[in-house]
């Protein structure tokens, strides 16, 4: 069983870091949907970004991706905060840039703070349910989450931070429902449709995450994570020259290639693959063994 899926997930989507890490990430979700343990409703430890957008919501500052500029980051909003604790943004801020480092024990003390501070602002309660879903407290998350907005005036990004913790838990019908409502008030998010294409795959639905993840890839503010998202379904789908395709967009080609290695190495020995390729549609699923024996 995967315990740490919730950051497997959230960090492919939202962080996505560099290098062999990404690698551990595929693994993750491939170890989930091919792994002999499949009772992924206990797998709970994100898709900060499999899939969620736990780190999604307005930032006063966009999260660098890389580890020196997260660094960096931390240290200008750490120094802000630290002049003055009240301050709602750079609590936030320093936070989110802590959570993105792994300082979880430090960014959930702020973020608890700041609840404690304002316990009736909708934009702190935010944060704290996310922060709380990020640290895989999903059952106290869920509770804070369901406090910071209204029915009249829904917050998308909570919204779909609400449909990840349904996904970490398992429950994806009422995950999907989450981000069908999300896409309602901001239509073609990205992120959302990426969400949205990873609750598929967690379902073993991998053509309908294909799909879902191509839509999400061609819209303007897509970024690497998201094609990073559609790359590894395709891999796990078989069609393992487009995941690399995908893949070379942001990555090296040597890396491209290692990523996709990995996953096929998986595959190759995952009987629940094979289970997956059975109930596929004819067509498509000779096509799949047939790209699989090219590239062997």
């Amino acid at each position: 069983m995967i315990k740490d899926f919730r950051r497997l997930s959230a960090q492919l989507f939202f962080l996505a870091p560099a290098g062999a890490k990404r690698n551990l990430l595929a693994r993750g979700l491939v170890m989930l949907l091919l792994g002999p343990a499949l009772g992924l409703s206990g797998c709970s430890s994100t898709l900060n970004d499999v899939t969620a957008s736990i780190n999604r919501s307005p930032q006063p500052a966009k999260l660098p991706s890389d580890e020196a500029g997260l660094r960096r980051f931390a240290e200008e909003w750490g120094a802000r905060y630290d002049k003055n604790p009240k301050d709602k943004t750079a609590a936030i801020a320093y936070a989110k840039a802590l959570l993105a480092l792994k300082q979880t024990s430090q960014a959930m003390a702020i973020l608890q703070g700041l609840a404690i501070q304002y316990p009736q602002d909708m934009s702190v309660l935010a944060a704290y349910g996310k922060g709380l879903a990020s640290a895989g407290q999903l059952n106290q998350a869920a509770d804070v989450l369901s406090r910071a907005h209204t029915p009249e005036k829904p917050d998308w990004s909570v919204v779909s931070a609400q449909g990840t913790i349904a996904d970490e838990l398992g429950d994806h019908v009422t995950a999907r429902r989450y981000y069908d409502e999300a896409l309602k008030i901001r239509p073609d998010d990205p992120g959302v449709l990426s969400n949205l294409g990873l609750s598929y795959a967690l379902s073993r639905q991998l053509p309908r995450a294909e799909e879902t993840l191509k839509e999400a890839a061609i819209q303007p503010g897509a970024d690497m994570r998201v094609r990073q998202n559609l790359a590894l379904v395709l891999a796990l789908e078989g069609k393992f020259d487009q995941a690399e395709e995908w893949s070379r967009r942001d990555l090296s080609a040597i890396d491209a290639a290692a990523n996709v290695a990995q996953i096929k190495m998986m595959i190759s020995e995952s009987n629940t693959w094979r289970d997956i390729q059975k109930n596929a549609p004819k067509e498509r699923r000779i096509k799949t063994i047939q790209t699989a024996a090219e590239n062997g």
